[in-house]
Order: structure tokens, then sequence, then C-alpha cells
């Protein structure tokens, strides 16, 4: 199935990197660095020099407590950015909940719909998606980010993320999406409580949502989870820039696991972590090998 998701993407026998442009001024990343549409192109283009296979373009900040965007000004963020970097070659994926930026994305050139929601927030999406005939991640999602941690409740968290996930693909099965198309999305940092531990049990038990047969996306970048896994002496949570060695980590711990694609802010040492992880699944003795 992963060789059928990555049809007309990159496909370098790994696991695949995802870096992450976001075009908003309110981004908890990094803080509007690339809300000019120029500046915005030429971080895309610098991410590919630094190995990223995809490039996911986002107009809609999805930090906790963000409130949502008009749907115009979503556009206006999103279709330039992506049109420049799509005609330089760049293989480009569109972070939006909303149908009809995502049909304005694919046209503008967009190989990959990443939506958030899981198609929840827009029942037209998956609609869009299958007509487009372009992968689609569908993400667990529990409700918008001005409410979403008041969600995080859970008895078995790896095993409510993967049911309600096959729910959600059987939902856009049902729409025309391709099954060959889907990628899911365990959605760490989203509806997930960093006491509660949820998002450590889905990395740790990453293999309930591989079992299930579809590739798996991981976005784990500087989510406030590793700021207070981090945090100082004084309980300080590190600042979400000083936690990128930390995602270098889980990408290497996802990617050696089978993950399809990891979701980052810096490239580079990511882009040498899956191939670290690619190097060490190509080492081991499939079973049976030696009689």
């Amino acid at each position: 199935m992963t060789s059928a998701i990555v049809a007309g993407l990159p496909d370098p026998g790994r696991c695949l990197v995802m870096g992450v442009v976001n075009v908003t001024p309110d981004s908890f990343s990094d803080g509007g660095a690339w809300f000019d549409p120029d500046k915005a192109v030429r971080h895309g283009l610098d991410l590919v020099a630094e190995g990223a296979d995809i490039v996911d373009v986002g107009g809609e900040s999805t930090r906790p407590g963000a409130q949502r965007v008009p749907l115009d000004e979503e556009l206006r963020r999103v279709v330039p950015v992506i049109g420049t970097l799509a005609a330089e070659g760049v293989a480009v994926s569109v972070d939006t909940m909303r149908a009809e930026v995502a049909e304005a994305a694919v046209a503008a050139g967009a190989r990959l719909v990443n939506d958030v929601s899981g198609g929840l927030a827009d029942p037209g999406m998956a609609r869009v998606v299958a007509a487009a005939r372009v992968p689609y991640v569908v993400m667990h999602w529990r409700g918008h980010s001005h409410d979403m941690q008041t969600r995080a409740i859970y008895d078995d968290v790896v095993t409510e993320v993967r049911d309600e996930l096959l729910r959600r693909v059987d939902a856009v099965l049902a729409e025309g999406v391709d099954p060959t198309m889907i990628v899911l999305d365990p959605g760490l940092g989203f509806a997930k409580s960093p006491e509660a531990g949820h998002n450590w049990q889905l990395i740790a038990r990453l293999d309930a949502l591989l079992d299930t047969g579809y590739p798996v996306l991981v976005g784990a970048s500087r989510k406030r989870f590793l700021g207070r896994l981090l945090a100082a002496p004084d309980g300080t949570p590190r600042s979400f820039t000083g936690a990128d060695d930390a995602t270098v980590a889980i990408t290497s711990l996802v990617a050696a696991a089978g993950a399809w694609c990891v979701r980052v802010h810096r490239v580079r040492p990511n882009a040498d972590a899956v191939r670290v992880a690619a190097a060490v699944r190509a080492a081991v003795p499939r079973r049976g090998a030696h009689g």
C-alpha cells in the first residue's frame, strides 16, 4: 500500500521527510517568520535543499487556543506559495481543513492534502480529495484548537485513536477516496494530554497504527509535550526550537519502526535521522534468511 500512496510523490525507499512552511502570523513554532509569501517560498526551497521530500504549506494556525481564519484569507496565504513552489518542481502538500482550500491548492499544484481534522471539519473534503485523486492524510482529531484539550480523555489512548481513525477511513472511503491514497496520523498534541502521557504512548505503540496496513505520518516536531519533557529544574518548559534535537530522536525511533513520513520544522538533521533508520532496517536479517 505504501508504494501506491507515494504515486506522484518522491519514493526514496525510506521514511519521507515533510518540511513545514507556516504562512501564518501566529504559528506556535516560528512566530510568523514565513508569513510573507516571498519568504515562505524561499524557505520552502531551502527545506528542499536540506533534504525535504515534501513541503507542507499551511495558512491556518492549529496551536492550542488558536481561532480560525476566514476562508478568503487562508486562500490568499497559501495558494500563491503553493503555485510558485510547484512550478519549481517541489512536491507540495497543503495543510488545511477546508475543502475549498484543498481544491484550490491542488489546482495550483499541490500533490497531497494534509487534513488535521480527518475530514470532520468540512464534510466536503473527502469528495474533493476523491475527485482530485491525491494522497490524503487523515489525522486523529476531536475538535478545533480553541477547545481540543478539553477532549483529551481516554481509557486507552492507543486503541481509541486507532479505532477513531479507522472510522474516519470508513467515512472517507464511502465518499469515494481511493484506499491506496490514505495516510494515517495519530495527531500528536491534538486532544492529547502531556500529563497523561498520551503522546508517548502513541509513539511507543506506533505498531498499532502500522498494523492497520495504512502508511503512517508522525508529526512530533516542536510540540508542547517535548518542551515539558525537557523543562528546566524550575519547571519552565523548553522553547519550541529548543526541542528540535528531541524531535530528531523521535524521528529516528518512528522511522526505524516503519513510519511512512515525519513532519518536521528543521529538515537537515531529520533527513539524516531517516537515513540512519533506513540503514538499520536494511541491516536486520529477514525472517528465515538463515534457514
